[in-house]
């Protein structure tokens, strides 16, 4: 945050002035630009912390509007300051996800072909509205009929302008790889995801929490509706806060991607994550399940369990999986486990990943009993933060649109949980403020 000191027009509010009345009105889970404008002239607390100063609401929802980039990087000062204290080493690493609702509505999720066929609804208004003008004469531009017909004319240029944006951030997602079925009008960095409430426009927050003491390490907040591609960024964006590798990182099955999670196993990090199967409470026992199957890998191939070869057959989604086949159809035909095996006219097939070896690894890694004690504490240690930031905080929408305005409103409240705790941990707030002097002397 800058200061221009050869600004025209009256005196800036100093932004530490503005970051101490976020920080202490989002501890209380105060939000709204309106309500901390309240606090300043009847909460005591408020008038005794900004020193008497009244910035009005327009002010205050300015400043959180332009600055996320800076509210962003408080969570990071936190947590620095928390390494510094002793309260969070960086060793081991908790990654989670929940929904948070973004401030926009459902209804305005619109498909491409939507967009499309509004973009030439619109292109034929604005040519009959220019074809209009043009048969007015230049006498009755006072008048009006013309008048009202230039606002229109202005609407529809504008509308049209914001379906372009809309098309081609389609385009950008295509040639991203990502096929989004749509894309919200309001706020085109949100997305439609499912939670408990139901299905609305969110973002998808993530968190990375330290194992000693349950602070927060670092948050983002993504468009993606599925958790399959964050472990190895968020950790490696948590690393970055730390200054360090962190020794073992964990996460649930909705993590469970072995591209993703083999990124940071081989670089030595214990990665505790169990595979979807690992994570059925009453797993099905599938007498003829894949399991059942042994891969010989001297000869490239897998045996069932009648004693039968099942040999290459080619690769699947860019050379991701590898399919096995038996050679002959009537082998299986003719086998007394036809129908229970397969019933398919082209004999058993099996799909093996590519890094099948190190889904088996990371499988075997999960079930070690040192791995089961770091993955019961994970829930107890992820979901506490969460809880507080939605229920204490009442954070279960966000007020700033886009990814960065969302990004900004998440650290601001991670960090006043992070603050919460700290306070508890360390016995009080004059606690706390002895330690921060503590740190500067």
């Amino acid at each position: 945050m800058e200061m221009n000191p050869h600004k025209v027009g009256n005196t800036e509010y100093d932004p530490r002035v503005m970051l101490k009345l976020f920080v202490y009105g989002y501890s209380y889970g105060w939000k709204s630009s309106r309500k901390l404008e309240r606090a300043l002239y009847h909460n005591v607390s408020f008038i005794w912390l900004l020193g008497g100063l009244t910035p009005d609401h327009k002010t205050i929802a300015e400043f959180r509007r332009k600055n996320t980039e800076a509210l962003k990087r408080i969570l990071r000062q936190c947590t620095r300051m928390c390494m510094e204290l002793d309260l969070l080493d960086g060793n081991v690493l908790f990654v989670d996800g929940t929904k948070i609702r973004a401030n926009a509505s459902r209804t305005k999720n619109h498909t491409k072909h939507h967009y499309e066929e509004h973009l030439a609804e619109v292109d034929k208004r604005i040519d009959e509205l220019l074809e209009e003008c043009d048969h007015i004469d230049e006498k009755e531009k006072e008048q009006g009929a013309w008048i009202k017909l230039e606002k229109e004319l202005v609407e529809n240029e504008e509308y049209r302008t914001r379906i372009r944006e809309m098309l081609n951030r389609f385009k950008e997602e295509e040639e991203k790889g990502k096929r989004r079925k749509t894309i919200n009008q309001t706020d085109p960095e949100s997305a439609l995801m499912r939670s408990v409430q139901g299905s609305h426009a969110s973002y998808n927050v993530q968190s990375v929490v330290d194992e000693k003491q349950s602070l927060i390490v670092n948050v983002d907040a993504v468009s993606e509706t599925s958790d399959v591609n964050q472990f190895a960024h968020q950790i490696t964006q948590a690393e970055e806060v730390t200054g360090k590798e962190c020794k073992v990182g964990c996460a649930d099955a909705g993590y469970a991607d072995t591209e993703e999670l083999e990124k940071i196993d081989r670089r030595g990090t214990t990665v505790i994550v169990p595979s979807q199967r690992q994570a059925l409470h009453n797993p099905e026992e599938k007498p003829f399940g894949k399991d059942k199957f042994v891969y010989d890998k001297e000869h490239d191939c897998y045996r069932c369990p009648e004693g039968q070869k099942l040999v290459y057959e080619g690769k699947h989604e860019g050379d991701k999986k590898i399919a096995y086949r038996i050679p002959d159809a009537v082998v299986c035909k003719k086998c007394k486990q036809y129908g229970q095996c397969t019933d398919s006219q082209r004999g058993r097939k099996i799909v093996r990943l590519s890094q099948e070896e190190v889904k088996e690894k990371l499988e075997r890694q999960y079930e070690q009993p040192e791995s089961q004690e770091i993955s019961k504490k994970r829930k107890a240690r992820v979901e506490h933060p969460f809880g507080h930031i939605k229920r204490n905080l009442g954070m279960t929408s966000f007020l700033l649109r886009g990814r960065e305005g969302a990004r900004a409103e998440i650290s601001l409240a991670a960090t006043c949980f992070n603050i919460v705790r700290m306070i508890t941990l360390l016995g009080g707030v004059r606690e706390l403020m002895g330690g921060f002097m503590a740190l500067q002397s």
